[in-house]
């Protein structure tokens, strides 16, 4: 081989080397920046549960740890510290989930296609069949569709019978709804979910993809799950805000059944949220009361 030849090559195998070790550093730089974004990430995660959690566990006292932490996660990532910030106001308000309106919902909504009854399902008996409390809430429901006889009608859980894995609540409801006079058309049926945070996810995918012309919620529940199910449902909305501000869906009243008994923690509300976040392992932690608040930092 002349020395032509071989400086041609050598110039060649100098130009491939460069190549290749751009392509490393690239790639390794590419590993960095992905660490660096999960990184981030898993800190706003663990900046959001440590303050939905110290407000569950200690309420207004830790209103001065809850807004440093809207800060520090507002300076991570602004959209993300607008976004907490409207859930948290809302969490914090006394009016969530007032006034409460019993049996039916109340005058002045929208009597178009615009508003969606949100009937929140109710566990199961063995068999498959439904429990008084999920009839009244369906009586509820009832009410309010032939009040507003334009508006559609979400039927929202899972399977729950032990006993009967066909059957969910949201199809039994459903069907009792469709028995009792209302056109199966106005109804639509979620029937996945299995927690109340489920609930606002599965349903926020289905009228935002299959029904554009929903722009209003009315939530209806048992009377002690109506701040929960209108927390839940507006955080959701909130989280899946494109620009902040700009939800698709607004909770905008209740219709609730009043029940003999029934409570739910600020703790259970703080679960829920973190499974809005993502984070669902933690919130089954919650749920299950293995979650122990002692392993946060102090209150501020």
């Amino acid at each position: 081989m002349n020395k032509k030849m071989c400086g041609k090559r050598s110039t060649s195998l100098f130009l491939i080397c460069s190549v290749f070790a751009c392509m490393l550093l690239s790639s390794a730089g590419c590993q960095k920046k992905i660490e660096n974004t999960v990184s981030d990430s898993l800190d706003q995660q663990k900046t959001i549960e440590e303050m939905v959690v110290d407000y569950a566990s200690y309420g207004t006292l830790a209103d001065d740890t809850v807004d440093a932490l809207l800060k520090e996660l507002s300076s991570a990532d602004p959209g993300a510290g607008i976004r907490w910030t409207k859930i948290m106001d809302l969490w914090r308000s006394p009016e969530l989930g007032q006034p409460l309106n019993y049996d039916v919902l109340p005058d002045g909504l929208p009597d178009t296609d615009e508003l969606c009854i949100v009937v929140l399902g109710f566990q199961l008996n063995p068999d498959g069949s439904m429990k008084d409390e999920l009839i009244e809430r369906l009586t509820v429901a009832l009410n309010s569709a032939e009040k507003y006889p334009n508006a559609y009608i979400v039927c929202t859980g899972g399977g729950t019978a032990e006993e009967n894995e066909s059957a969910t609540e949201a199809g039994e409801m459903a069907k009792w709804l469709e028995e009792n006079g209302i056109d199966k058309n106005r109804i639509i049926v979620e029937n996945h979910s299995i927690t109340t945070a489920q609930n606002a996810i599965f349903t926020y995918d289905i009228l935002t993809s299959l029904y554009p012309s929903v722009k209003s919620l009315a939530i209806v529940s048992s009377d002690y799950h109506i701040a929960t199910g209108e927390l839940l449902f507006a955080s959701e909305a909130t989280l899946r805000a494109g620009t902040p501000g700009k939800e698709k869906l607004q909770v905008i009243s209740n219709a609730a059944w009043q029940a003999p008994s029934g409570t739910l923690s600020t703790m259970f509300q703080a679960g829920a949220l973190i499974e809005l976040s993502g984070d669902i392992e933690t919130a089954f932690d919650i749920y299950y009361d293995n979650y122990d608040i002692h392993d946060l930092p102090p209150l501020k």
